[in-house]
């Protein structure tokens, strides 16, 4: 499980952010539709990304405060 700052959902579910997260090594991705899965990685190149909002409802973020 992943942190990941209340701000950054906060952006990507009501603003113009469309950030996702690898589920394999962790990094944020921006250009990622909020249902987006398997999306490539563009750091470790593993197809385990999520936007940000999928990867909520999937379990696999932990939010934390900024």
């Amino acid at each position: 499980m992943f942190d990941v700052p209340q701000s950054m959902i906060e952006s990507s579910m009501f603003g113009m952010e469309n950030e996702g997260i690898c589920l394999g090594c962790g990094e944020f991705q921006g250009g990622c539709e909020p249902d987006a899965r398997d999306y490539e990685c563009e750091c470790c190149g593993e197809h385990k990304v999520y936007g940000l909002e999928e990867a909520m409802m999937m379990g696999e973020i932990n939010i934390v405060n900024d």
